[in-house]
């Protein structure tokens, strides 16, 4: 059976930046009840606190902080790039320990966000662009997408089941 890597915000765990949660959504807790969810918030796996003061990324391209080319910060220009990359690396162990392709992350995360993220202007302007983790997975090969991509999700993981 094929395994999901979730964002243990999306399962209702009150783990954001905010000390709050989103969902449950059903779909999710149907993937909870087959066994086939391997639950994760990176920022908290990398050890930020909850609640913790908002990041983003300036340029809003997680793909850059891996590379080293740009940095993850608070808007009190706090450095956390360095938590956002060991919870990427969690991640990315959880996915090769479990086999898992496909993963479910919050939408607009700079951990999480497989779209869009915010610009790093702490002025709510989203750009194009993926958050450390999801960009992270997504060079490992994982499928990301977002809760506003569950049915997408469902049809790709019913894809790999009959694989």
């Amino acid at each position: 059976m094929e395994k999901i890597l979730v964002s243990r915000c999306l399962l209702g765990h009150r783990v954001r930046y905010d000390g709050g949660a989103h969902g449950p959504f059903d779909q999710l807790g149907l993937w909870l009840a087959e066994g086939r969810v391997v639950a994760l918030c990176p920022e908290v796996a990398g050890g930020l606190p909850t609640p913790r003061p908002p990041a983003e990324i300036p340029g809003g391209q997680g793909a850059l902080v891996l590379d080293g080319q740009a940095r993850v910060l608070t808007e009190a220009g706090d450095d956390v790039s360095a938590a956002f990359l060991d919870g990427a690396q969690q991640a990315l162990a959880l996915v090769q320990h479990h086999g898992i392709r496909l993963a479910v992350l919050k939408s607009r995360s700079p951990s999480c966000g497989n779209r869009e993220t915010y610009d790093g202007s702490f002025a709510g302007r989203k750009v194009a662009g993926e958050g450390v983790t999801a960009a992270l997975l997504r060079r490992a090969g994982v499928q990301v997408f977002n809760e506003d991509e569950l049915a997408a999700a469902l049809e790709a993981l019913q894809a790999l089941d009959c694989s």
